[in-house]
């Protein structure tokens, strides 16, 4: 019998095709206590063939759950915030206020402010977080991760700290 999650993590595209690129997907998947949500309307963002396979097989092995908007007050949030940010992160914040969820975004600006005093700044997090709940897990190193950190800045994701060995005091 399967523990279930104790945290529900609801990941918009920014942050899905961040693992994506490092083939961290299904690792990411695997950090005990957390489940991987994504939305279908950021499901409808991930335009690109491969990245689209990767995610579709996460999906077919039960490695994340793709979740849709079907409460009346979500959808009318949801309607609301696409007026101000992409669908995909109207999806995510709509999906983690009503479900209590946390939000994964690496977006700043005005999604970050609306997420932020939503939620509050407990209830978001980001590539870093996620790289630093598997290497607490054990199921990732710092010297990977901080290999992984430099496939992502040759991708224009930049990361503010030279070292995760930096962010886990280490």
């Amino acid at each position: 019998m399967t523990t279930p999650p104790r945290h529900i993590v609801v990941t918009d595209a920014n942050v899905l095709i961040n693992v994506i690129h490092v083939g961290r997907l299904e690792m990411f998947a695997r950090i005990p206590g957390y489940r991987l949500v994504v939305p279908d309307h950021v499901r409808e963002e991930i335009t690109v063939a491969e990245q689209r396979e990767v995610l579709d097989a996460a999906v077919a092995g039960d490695a994340l759950t793709i979740a849709s908007l079907t409460n009346l007050d979500s959808i009318a949030l949801f309607t609301q915030l696409i007026e101000h940010v992409g669908r995909g992160e109207a999806a995510c914040l709509a999906l983690a206020l009503e479900h209590g969820w946390i939000l994964a975004s690496d977006e700043r600006k005005r999604f970050r402010r609306e997420a932020e005093s939503r939620l509050g700044k407990e209830r978001l997090i980001g590539t870093p977080d996620l790289f630093i709940l598997a290497i607490r897990a054990g199921l990732h190193s710092i010297e990977g991760a901080d290999a992984d950190k430099a496939v992502l800045e040759r991708r224009r994701f930049k990361m503010a700290f030279a070292s995760f060995r930096d962010l886990l005091g280490k």
